[in-house]
């Protein structure tokens, strides 16, 4: 798998990012954006975690059922 650490970090960065967008929008009373920021950010490190099982599962398959 070529998913080294930069996947870990690129989803760290995220939850950084998002953390810090959502307290931003609470502080100013935007609590509603606030919300939806931090729902697209989960949505958005799903997708990744999602497509890495994905990869993950196709090598299994491909090793026990011997497709290239």
């Amino acid at each position: 798998m070529a998913y080294d650490v930069n996947t870990i970090f690129q989803i760290a960065g995220i939850g950084i990012v998002v953390a810090m967008i959502h307290t931003v929008l609470k502080q100013m009373g935007k609590e509603d954006w606030a919300h939806w920021v931090t729902l697209i950010g989960f949505v958005v490190v799903l997708y990744m975690v999602a497509t890495i099982v994905d990869d993950l599962f196709q090598k299994i398959r491909g090793v026990f059922l011997f497709q290239g």
